[in-house]
């Protein structure tokens, strides 16, 4: 069974039925990150928060991350937490039109959507780090990021809003798209 389809294992199990638990009203998560990157695409690897991009309806938002966020009783007894991300200086126009529910029908309030893999890896582009890299490669070479739409993606849905694209992210996307390439030919 894909790693989406199956609940998400402990701690994240018990934190998840526990948030939503407590949380007042339905809400919308979009993740991203570290969490959509295992849970949802198979990335081997573990992370201690669930990042997310948006928390909808906003008004949610101050008391879902009070109760769930780094630093809350439940971080302290599950030792992972939500967190909002607000270090994503630009990102795919139109990703929420492509989101996907994790977990559908397995919480009662809390609804969590993944953001689509070309998303995923143009939210990491800015940053550009090793660990970013890798999880851009494993993508590409488990068939969910094709060089051709992440850098049409780019193009059309997050290069107008970057500050200086040619100083900082054009640069950074030709050399992911290279490492695509010589990564899909060489397997």
């Amino acid at each position: 069974m894909p790693p989406e389809e199956q609940f998400p294992p402990e701690p994240w199990g018990s934190f998840l039925r526990e948030l939503d638990e407590i949380v007042a009203d339905s809400v919308d998560l979009h993740c991203v990150g570290g969490f959509v990157a295992t849970r949802r695409y198979g990335f081997a690897g573990e992370t201690q928060d669930i990042d997310v991009v948006s928390i909808r309806p906003n008004s949610q938002c101050d008391a879902l991350l009070q109760k769930g966020g780094k630093g809350s009783e439940l971080h302290k007894k599950h030792k992972v937490y939500l967190d909002q991300v607000s270090i994503i200086q630009a990102y795919p126009e139109n990703y929420d039109e492509r989101i996907t529910a994790m977990y559908p029908g397995q919480l009662h309030k809390i609804r969590l959507f993944a953001v689509e893999a070309h998303d995923l890896a143009l939210m990491k582009l800015e940053r550009n780090i090793e660990r970013d890299r890798e999880d851009v490669k494993f993508l590409a070479r488990q068939g969910f990021i094709q060089p051709d739409i992440l850098q049409q993606r780019y193009a059309q849905e997050m290069r107008p809003y970057v500050a200086a694209p040619e100083k900082t992210t054009d640069r950074a996307l030709d050399l992911w798209i290279e490492m695509i390439r010589e990564h899909l030919h060489n397997r």
